[in-house]
């Protein structure tokens, strides 16, 4: 399946892959994988961002002032619920005052079309650099829906990240938003029968929490309504004054 290669990027570096290598193996315990993602997330987001417009700024250094660059805007990352928030920590290692915003995306298993079912994202994106945090390209619909709601706030300059991509999920982001650039660390073979990334690594939200479904469950569920009436209610902060203790009043 082709792919526009000026708008996708396989960061090829060997501490890269030696943890890609070691995230694709099935017996890796569930603290080591979230570790190496959020490596990953740092190695990717340092490719990513490293067209991020710049500024001049006066710094005084022990010796004497200079001209310093600073990044000229402070860009957004955001992640999709779950999995996204493992490429996280590693992106805020590089850009450490980037905006966090959140978007929640499950991907229905018998239709495979995404289902939004939350956002958290700052009302005006048209002057910010965007980054979309994603480990697994797979079809590309939760990707495509993602990038969407993000140009609805005036997002123009978005990159996708993920770990892994499929030529499929590629091809849906290109003919969507062609617009978007791509930053992964591996381009695997295909889809499966299930729309799983083949070779892969499985469902990295399942890996990185220790969970058994990435399809999330409603509060009736878990008793709904009840088990929220039966919750304790929380208890009343005391005012600072109280905290303090009596005021002088000389």
């Amino acid at each position: 399946m082709p792919t526009d290669s000026s708008r996708l990027l396989v960061v090829d570096h060997p501490a890269v892959a030696d943890r890609l290598a070691r995230l694709r193996d099935k017996d890796t315990p569930t603290p080591v994988f979230r570790k190496l993602m959020e490596e990953l997330g740092g190695f990717l987001a340092y490719e990513a961002t490293r067209h991020l417009p710049l500024r001049d700024e006066q710094v005084n250094t022990p010796l004497q002032v200079m001209t310093a660059k600073r990044i000229a805007t402070r860009p957004v990352v955001a992640p999709i619920l779950r999995a996204g928030l493992g490429l996280l920590p590693g992106f805020l290692d590089v850009i450490d005052d980037a905006v966090v915003a959140h978007l929640g995306f499950y991907r229905d298993p018998a239709s495979l079309k995404p289902v939004a079912y939350y956002a958290n994202v700052p009302d005006d994106l048209a002057q910010r650099s965007v980054f979309l945090l994603d480990p697994m390209l797979a079809t590309g619909n939760s990707g495509s829906a993602a990038l969407d709601a993000l140009a609805t706030r005036g997002a123009r300059q978005m990159t996708f990240i993920s770990l892994i991509a499929a030529p499929e999920g590629v091809k849906t982001i290109a003919d969507s938003h062609p617009e978007v650039r791509i930053v992964t660390a591996a381009l695997d073979e295909r889809l499966n029968d299930h729309a799983y990334i083949v070779p892969g690594l499985g469902d990295a939200g399942d890996r990185m929490f220790g969970s058994t479904s990435s399809v999330p469950q409603t509060a009736s569920a878990f008793g709904g309504p009840e088990l929220l009436k039966s919750a304790p209610s929380p208890t009343p902060r005391p005012h600072a004054a109280s905290r303090m203790g009596p005021q002088n009043s000389s």
